[in-house]
């Protein structure tokens, strides 16, 4: 997930870099709904005082910009080296250079309008040689961070550790087979859950990219489980003893970087929580990026979550199935996104969490005017995708269908099955009585095309 700038050492390039202060496209991003289709740096649909359903947009779309591929990203993949270049990064791994990051980073978000942002521990402060020291960096840059957070009115929708990138997690964190491994994380997050109360995070984030295997020759998965449960159990006690009180989250994804990964997707995680008796304890921050590199449509793991009251929060990106791999880009599908918006709706939203952009720009889109096309897009989507989803919701149309389509459980011994008072006797007996069941169109055509009356 992370990318870091190459360290650049040209001192006129630095003393350059040092100069910048904001992010450096001049505009403030405006709603014009007559904009032109070419009109790219304005908001055609994104109205965030419009209330929708007793709510005013922007608190549907709860919008975050993330630091790792927004701020860090450098267009660098498995077969390319770094394309984009940032004026206000000299690739420096310092506090100066930390702080000026964050305050174009602000300024970026300020622009957009976007009123939550999002971090890891380790892209947005320097790690040092000892804990202590990468402790004390970070506690300038956070400290520096609440500032520019009063100062532009922008709150932190969650945080998280990076516990997948050094060397030393290689074989995972919390289920790594070596304990002093397992310390350090802990550690890790014991600090990074002070921090989360420190700066009024609304949420809590972990994502387990090593926590997984690459062969079960050799591997114990039910100890690495039973670690990672137990690992779990100390973060709710700390939690608790500092009265933190933020939605602590799990983001599920599949595969990449490791070959397996325990929290497979939403059902493999909610069995994981229900398992270990975590589950009024931790909700679900859902990628659908993730969700398709599982074999599943792109709403899937939101509408399974929900389901069962355990969608705290979306990574609104999206992939390239075709490609196989987590390609992280801007969720421009209108259709997709009034599938996902449905569903938050619905569920009456998503506080405390929202919709965080967990996306980066190609490697081949170097220009600054990218990075704000981009946010605007996906911004924009989602706009479409909630007016949508509103006018599917209050035509009930699609609903009435589905609820039809159950209505044999609502009556008879349908509904006592539901209820579960019934036994096979009673069902033995309705068919002697009632014979083979006709077979029932599931109309799936017509849902089909019901939906793209909408679109």
């Amino acid at each position: 997930m992370l990318s870091f700038a190459p360290t650049s050492g040209d001192a006129n390039a630095k003393m350059e870099c040092a100069k910048i202060t904001s992010f450096p496209v001049d505009i403030k991003v405006q709603f014009k709904p007559d904009a032109k289709p070419d009109d790219v740096m304005c908001f055609k649909y994104y109205n965030p005082t419009e209330i929708i359903m007793g709510k005013q947009m922007k608190d549907w779309l709860r919008f975050s910009a993330c630091c790792w591929h927004t701020f860090r990203g450098t267009g660098a993949d498995p077969f390319g080296f770094p394309t984009l270049t940032r004026p206000w990064d000299d690739g420096s791994n310092t506090i100066d250079n930390a702080k000026r990051r964050l305050k174009v980073a602000f300024d970026f978000m300020d622009k957009l309008g976007i009123k939550y942002w999002t971090f890891h521990d380790r892209d947005i402060a320097p790690e040092g040689d000892t804990l202590e020291e990468t402790n004390r960096c970070l506690d300038e840059i956070v400290d520096y961070a609440l500032q520019l957070m009063k100062e532009k009115d922008i709150k932190l929708l969650w945080n998280t550790c990076n516990l997948f990138a050094h060397s030393r997690y290689m074989n995972g964190a919390s289920t790594n087979p070596d304990f002093h491994v397992f310390a350090y994380a802990a550690a890790q997050v014991k600090k990074s859950l002070d921090i989360a109360t420190k700066m009024g995070s609304e949420n809590f984030v972990f994502w387990g990219g090593r926590e997984g295997y690459h062969t079960l020759l050799n591997t114990n998965v039910r100890s690495e489980l039973d670690q990672m449960a137990k690992f779990f159990k100390m973060v709710v006690a700390y939690k608790k003893k500092i009265g933190f009180t933020g939605q602590l989250l799990i983001e599920p994804k599949p595969k990449e970087p490791s070959k397996h990964q325990y929290d497979y997707d939403a059902m493999t995680v909610i069995a994981f929580l229900k398992t270990y008796g975590l589950d009024n304890d931790f909700k679900l921050n859902i990628e659908p990026n993730h969700t398709t590199l599982a074999g599943h449509c792109y709403e899937h793991d939101i509408v399974m979550a929900s389901a069962y009251g355990m969608l705290g929060s979306v990574d609104s990106n999206t992939g390239s199935p075709d490609l196989g791999w987590d390609t992280d880009q801007f969720p421009m599908d209108v259709k997709s996104a009034a599938l996902v918006m449905k569903t938050i709706v619905q569920q009456g939203g998503l506080t405390p969490g929202g919709l965080n952009f967990d996306c980066k720009v190609r490697r081949e889109s170097t220009d600054l005017e990218d990075m704000l096309i981009a946010h605007i897009g996906a911004m924009d989507c989602f706009a479409r995708g909630l007016r949508i989803a509103v006018k599917i919701i209050e035509d009930g149309i699609m609903d009435e269908a589905v609820r039809e389509r159950y209505s044999t459980f609502e009556s008879g011994l349908g509904a006592k099955v539901k209820s579960g008072t019934a036994s096979l006797d009673d069902c033995v007996d309705f068919i002697l009585k009632n014979g083979n069941p006709k077979l029932i169109s599931g109309k799936q055509e017509k849902m089909e095309a019901i939906l793209n009356r909408y679109l």
